[in-house]
């Protein structure tokens, strides 16, 4: 049920963004889903692609900070408070968050969140005892 996300660290430069993206093109990458978090001297790009092997290697060897982290896909219902059921079972479990973002897709009416939790196995178990949909890497791959 976890997925991999690539974390790329860039400096506020004008072109690395652009950089990373024609390397993940020429690779064949699609992105699924990103986020950038930043400040003024450097952010960290973090993805899903559908290939996140290959997208870190390809990273790697054209000179970039990166890493691979284990995250997970929550499938949320697309109306107003549709977060909230899943952010409330967690808080109840004692589950922080580290992060998290949406994305929504073309093969669902539903929202997807990727989220970073501290205890992500029990994340999981919380989750789909309460009936939430955790999407496995497979199918946020190919998206």
């Amino acid at each position: 049920m976890k997925i991999k996300q690539i974390s790329i660290f860039l400096e506020n430069k004008s072109g690395r963004l652009a950089r990373v993206t024609r390397v993940l093109g020429e690779k064949k990458i699609n992105i699924r889903a990103l986020s950038i978090a930043d400040t003024t001297d450097f952010g960290i790009l973090r993805l899903i692609v559908n290939d996140p092997d290959t997208a870190f290697r390809a990273l790697k060897e054209a000179g970039f900070s990166v890493n691979v982290t284990d995250v997970i896909a929550v499938e949320v219902t697309d109306s107003p408070g549709g977060l909230a059921d899943p952010l409330e079972y967690l808080r109840d479990a004692g589950i922080n968050i580290e992060y998290l973002y949406a994305f929504l897709t073309r093969a669902s009416q539903a929202a997807l969140v990727v989220f970073r939790v501290e205890q992500i196995d029990e994340a999981v178990k919380v989750l789909q005892l309460k009936g939430i949909t955790i999407l496995d890497g497979s199918k946020v791959y190919d998206l």
